[in-house]
């Protein structure tokens, strides 16, 4: 599904990704793992197409994105790459089910049928009944979960997270982890997650281990 093909970046004098070749299959459980400046955000960010290798080609499906102009690139990512961050990034002047239809709209969906898609993700996740609160009015926990509903409500073919459950405590992320698990076996999609949690990455299908740039 997903193939990086001798990917190198640099950030002035730094190079922070030393030729990495990786491939990602359909439905897979991916986590990411390695010390701190192994340039794994980065990794993340580009298999996100949220930035470009300085050399090296990112294929879905065979078809090489890193080609693209950015407003393909945009497009590209808006229906087929859903994203969960660590601090959830939900903006605070909108409603949880607001939140969630963001991706919708920006596709080009109708309020009504981005409101619908919104209401049929919230309820999926159990949070239909905290649709219309502000994120101040969230749990840490339902705020991660109106993220992950957020980045599904587009049905993407991939879910990348960044340290999804590095803000959560252990209860709220036990339930993260596992959705993630239940998402890809009945949605099915491929989930990639950077973590610094052995635990969470000894459950996902494959690690991948960074170290100085290249995967160990």
């Amino acid at each position: 599904m997903i193939q990086l093909h001798n990917i190198h970046k640099s950030f002035g004098t730094l190079e922070v990704l030393k030729g990495i070749d990786l491939t990602i299959g359909k439905g897979e459980v991916v986590s990411i793992v390695g010390p701190s400046g192994a340039g794994k955000t980065t990794l993340l960010q580009i298999l996100g197409t949220l930035d470009r290798p300085d050399s090296g080609h990112v294929l879905f499906d065979g078809i090489d994105v890193s080609q693209y102009k950015e407003k393909q690139l945009s497009a590209f990512r808006n229906r087929h790459i859903g994203f969960v961050f660590q601090f959830h990034q939900l903006l605070p002047e909108f409603t949880a089910v607001e939140n969630v239809m963001m991706p919708a709209l920006i596709s080009g969906a109708s309020m009504g049928d981005a409101r619908s898609r919104a209401m049929e993700m919230l309820d999926y996740l159990r949070l239909t009944d905290r649709a219309s609160h502000k994120p101040a009015e969230l749990s840490g926990g339902e705020k991660q979960r109106v993220a992950v509903a957020r980045a599904l409500v587009n049905r993407p073919q991939v879910i990348l997270a960044d340290e999804p459950s590095g803000s959560l405590d252990t209860q709220n992320k036990e339930e993260l982890h596992q959705l993630f698990f239940d998402l890809r076996d009945q949605l099915g999609q491929t989930f990639i997650i950077v973590t610094h949690d052995e635990q969470l990455a000894a459950t996902t299908d494959r690690t991948i281990r960074l170290r100085d740039g290249r995967i160990e």
